[in-house]
C-alpha cells in the first residue's frame, strides 16, 4: 500500500526526490525548477526519501524500510513515479509517455509517439517535437501538456491549438498552412464575393498570388475580401505584386462631314494640334 502521498499538483508518489544537482530533497523535478535557478536531470536521480519512515535510499518503487509503495507507475529510467495513467517509457522518445502503449505508434521520422489513427496518415516533419511550441515558445517533447499535430505536420500545444481556435487564427504560426479543413469557410467568401462587385476601375483587375495550401502560384481576379487559388480553391493566399490593370480600349472620335459648309476657297492654314499632354 502506498503512504499517505507526498505529492504535488504535478504528480501523485509517497517519496521526495534527491535532486544531484544541490542535493535538496523535492517531491518532482517541476517543484525543483520552479524554487531553484537550474534544472534537475531526472535521469541522474539516485535516492529518495521514504515520505512514511523518511528513510534516503536508493530510488526503487517500494521502501525498503516500510515496504510502502513510492508509486503504482515507476520507471527506473526516468525515475517517475506517479499513479497508473496506463504509462510507457518510450526507447525513442527517451521519456515516458501516458498511454496505452497499444494506442500509440513511433514515427522515426517525426522522432515522436503519435495515436494509432495517424500511421501512415500525417505529413512527417523531422525531429518535429524537438522544436518549442510556436505560440508559446516552451518546450513540447517532454511537456505534460498534450501535443496537437497540424495537416502540414508541425506540432503546438493543445492547448494553444484551442486558443488559436477561439481567436479565430486558423493558420499553422511556421508554415502558414491552414490548421484544419476550411472548405466551407472558403464557400461562404465565395458568395460573399459574388455580392460584392468591385468597382468599375478595379473590375478586370488581376493579381499574382502565392497559396500558402499548395504552394501553387497564379493570377487570379482581384477582390478586397479575399484571392482564390485556381489550384486548390483556398483563400489562404498572399499577394504577389501590385495590381496588373487591363488596357481600357482606345475610341477613334467619329467625324461628321456631311453637314461640313462647301467652299471654293482653300482653307487658311491653322495652327496643328500638338501631342496630348500626359496627365
Amino acid at each position: 500500500n502506498m503512504a499517505s502521498p507526498a505529492g504535488c499538483e504535478h504528480y501523485v508518489r509517497s517519496c521526495l526526490l534527491k535532486a544531484p544537482c544541490c542535493g535538496k530533497l523535492y517531491v518532482c523535478r517541476l517543484c525543483h525548477d520552479a524554487e531553484e535557478n537550474h534544472q534537475m536531470d531526472r535521469f541522474r536521480v539516485r535516492e529518495v526519501q521514504c515520505s512514511e519512515c523518511q528513510t534516503v535510499q536508493q530510488a526503487q518503487q517500494t521502501c525498503q524500510q516500510c515496504n510502502v509503495q513510492f508509486g503504482e507507475y515507476y520507471c527506473d529510467i526516468c525515475h517517475l513515479f506517479d499513479k497508473d495513467k496506463k504509462q510507457y517509457h518510450c526507447q525513442p522518445c527517451g521519456i515516458c509517455r501516458i498511454g496505452p502503449r497499444e494506442k500509440y505508434f513511433h514515427c522515426e521520422k517525426c522522432n515522436l509517439c503519435l495515436a494509432q489513427d495517424l500511421l501512415g496518415n500525417h505529413k512527417c516533419v523531422e525531429n518535429v517535437s524537438r522544436q518549442n511550441c510556436p505560440v508559446c515558445m516552451e518546450d513540447i517533447h517532454t511537456s505534460r501538456i498534450g501535443a496537437h499535430v497540424l495537416p502540414c505536420g508541425h506540432l503546438l500545444h493543445k492547448t494553444c491549438f484551442d486558443d488559436m481556435v477561439r481567436t479565430g487564427a486558423y493558420r499553422c504560426p511556421l508554415c502558414m498552412h491552414s490548421a484544419w479543413s476550411m472548405e466551407d469557410h472558403w464557400d461562404q467568401i465565395d458568395k460573399e464575393i459574388a455580392q460584392s462587385p468591385m468597382p468599375t476601375e478595379y473590375q478586370g483587375a488581376t493579381v499574382k498570388i502565392i497559396c500558402n495550401d499548395c504552394q501553387a502560384h497564379c493570377t487570379v481576379p482581384f477582390h478586397v475580401l479575399g484571392m482564390k487559388c485556381s489550384s486548390c480553391g483556398s483563400y489562404n493566399t498572399a499577394q504577389d505584386g501590385g495590381l496588373i490593370q487591363q488596357p481600357m480600349p482606345q475610341q477613334q472620335p467619329e467625324q461628321d462631314t456631311e453637314n461640313e459648309p462647301e467652299t471654293d476657297t482653300e482653307p487658311q492654314q491653322q495652327d496643328q494640334p500638338q501631342s496630348p499632354t500626359p496627365q
